[in-house]
């Protein structure tokens, strides 16, 4: 399963080096780059440390929409406060999720927001799943490079999973599973609900393959009933 860290907006250089250093360090190499250059600067190269094909081979993407275009499923990290309704997965349990889901799917990211403002509730929207790192009270934040080694440090063992061949699904079951959802609260009329809309769209995410073919099969009675 291809496993890109997408970093968006990084101000600082040293960050994204010490980013690239902790995948290396963990056994990830594809890095991509959302509207920021800072990893051309020396000073990146510098705090890599044995890191630079990272940096060196890194993409640069104009939007974090575009930088997903090719990913199946997508996991972005952000504190508990910036969700939206705080509903996220621990490290622990996004590990847990991409263990099952690496049999049935090519393709995954993790997506990390700016350091001093995280992601937008817009970007947030964009992916599958939100995580969190769980810290102690007095405090609330790490750095991003700490962040990224925490990440993959808990995910580096996915390297050593070996996936079960299963047949793969003919269309992308999460995004045609998240389309059928959204229609079904469009004919029920509760669209507007966003607290039911923002959990419902999570929680998906969290499917397994059995899992959202068997709410394919409810939807569809669902909507044959209706």
């Amino acid at each position: 399963m291809r496993f890109p860290l997408i970093l968006v907006s990084p101000a600082r250089a040293e960050n994204v080096g010490a980013a690239a250093r902790a995948m290396k360090t963990m056994g990830f190499s594809e890095l991509r780059i959302v509207d920021s250059k800072v990893h051309l600067d020396p000073a990146a190269l510098r705090v890599a440390h044995g890191a630079g094909e990272i940096l060196e081979n890194a993409s640069h993407w104009p939007s974090l929409a575009s930088a997903l275009e090719d990913i199946e499923f997508s996991i972005a990290t952000t504190a508990r406060s910036r969700a939206k309704f705080r509903y996220y997965a621990t490290p622990q349990q996004v590990q847990q999720v991409l263990e099952e889901k690496q049999q049935w799917i090519g393709s995954a990211a993790l997506v990390f927001g700016r350091e001093d403002s995280g992601l937008t509730n817009d970007e947030l929207a964009l992916v599958d799943l939100l995580t969190g790192i769980p810290m102690a009270g007095d405090y609330p934040s790490l750095n991003l490079g700490q962040a990224v080694m925490v990440y993959c440090y808990q995910l580096s063992a996915l390297r050593q999973v070996c996936a079960q061949t299963e047949p793969a699904a003919d269309v992308p079951q999460l995004a045609a599973l998240r389309q059928r959802a959204q229609y079904l609260l469009q004919r029920l009329e509760v669209a507007g609900d966003e607290k039911l809309a923002d959990w419902l769209q999570q929680r998906i995410g969290l499917l397994q393959q059995r899992d959202t073919a068997m709410l394919h099969r409810l939807l569809h009675d669902i909507e044959k009933k209706l």
